[in-house]
């Protein structure tokens, strides 16, 4: 078995619980995905499983990735990810959103939405200098330095800089519900990245 998937982010709504309370969640379109390769620790060095996600038209695939494809009689699939499993799988089986249940823990990986360059008042929460007219001082870092010794700026000072764009894991969300004539997983909370990003969801523990 699987110990995860991937999926595309849908967008947020809320649901109602057995005790009527108001749950935020974030609903996932998850698989089916696809056994692309199985490796072994004794020709590849480790234990995984390839899997795809999201067919594509054969023109869209290059050379190289058309041949690994066909290779395993897979479908043509747009991306690829490798997870550990427990147990054989078998080359082109489908796996579905059924692997998760209601109530279980999952870690949900995205890529979080990216802001550009950005100073140092959104990017870190610096406060800022006074806003009156006159203060000569308003949305800069200040000093970040020394005088003659060391003569130099140490490494991860928050200064401005690229924000967002980042691989982001939230852990020990709960799967509110498995909707599978859907392929659909709603996860409470949210999970980083835009709606239509590639996330993987893998089983917590």
């Amino acid at each position: 078995m699987l110990k995860g998937l991937v999926g595309k982010k849908i967008g947020m709504l809320q649901v109602f619980d057995e005790t009527r309370c108001l749950i935020p969640v974030t609903a996932i379109d998850v698989g089916p995905c696809g056994v692309v390769q199985v490796k072994d620790g004794g020709r590849d060095g480790y234990e995984a499983v390839q899997i795809g996600f999201q067919e594509i038209p054969e023109r869209k695939l290059n050379k190289p990735k058309l041949g690994h494809l066909k290779k395993a009689n897979a479908r043509n699939w747009k991306y690829l990810r490798e997870f550990q499993a427990d147990g054989k799988m078998e080359l082109g089986a489908l796996v579905t959103v059924d692997l998760f249940s209601k109530g279980e823990e999952v870690n949900v990986q995205g890529v979080s939405k990216g802001k550009g360059f950005q100073g140092v008042m959104k990017r870190h929460n610096y406060a800022g200098g006074p806003a009156t007219h006159g203060s000569m001082f308003h949305r800069a870092p200040g000093s970040i330095g020394q005088a003659s010794y060391p003569s130099r700026v140490f490494k991860n000072k928050t200064l401005p800089g690229q924000m967002g764009n980042k691989k982001i894991t939230v852990k020990g969300l709960k799967v509110f519900d498995v909707r599978t004539e859907e392929n659909i997983l709603l996860v409470s909370g949210s999970i980083p990245g835009p709606i239509g990003g590639l996330v993987i969801i893998r089983k917590a523990g």
